[in-house]
């Protein structure tokens, strides 16, 4: 007979995948996080600074970007440009980042979203919700052209059993 700890234990490792029971880190799948990092960015905040000689734009309070389906708010966004000073090369949003998409959330500390490549890397004290269950760790990377991930840093996981 299973006992209890080792049914959901099991359970765990299924729900997680292969890596899960032996790894640092956790390898995800993120369907509500993937998106289509070739639409349109919008950004909203209370004001916005910008430096002309690094090519960057600051914007500070109740930031707001949206991207599809995608929502990033934050206390602060840097926006940096590629060197033509065309193209959006990445956001580095700091204080209270939220990151949502379908029913995907994660919040932390801090995230660079590389729009190219279409990779979010976010840092501290990282949350991640996926319906009723919530995975913990200090460093979140996801590909949002796959929706993929992998979640690092003393990696913890709640969930409901028989809940999405």
């Amino acid at each position: 007979m299973i006992k209890p700890f080792a049914l959901i234990a099991l359970c765990v490792a299924l729900l997680l995948g292969p890596d899960a029971a032996f790894a640092q880190g956790t390898n995800l799948k993120f369907g509500g996080l993937k998106g289509d990092p070739s639409q349109p960015v919008e950004v909203k905040a209370d004001s916005l600074s910008v430096d002309q000689t690094n090519g960057a734009a600051e914007f500070a309070g109740n930031v707001l970007v949206t991207q599809g389906a995608m929502k990033l708010s934050a206390d602060k966004v840097t926006v940096t440009y590629a060197a033509d000073q065309k193209q959006v090369q990445s956001l580095h949003a700091t204080g209270n980042v939220l990151l949502v998409n379908a029913t995907d959330a994660a919040k932390g500390n801090e995230a660079v979203y590389t729009i190219a490549s279409g990779a979010v890397v976010m840092t501290g004290d990282v949350v991640l919700t996926q319906g009723a269950a919530a995975i913990k760790g200090q460093k979140l990377s996801v590909d949002l052209k796959s929706g993929t991930g992998r979640m690092e840093g003393g990696v913890t996981t709640t969930f409901v059993p028989g809940g999405n």
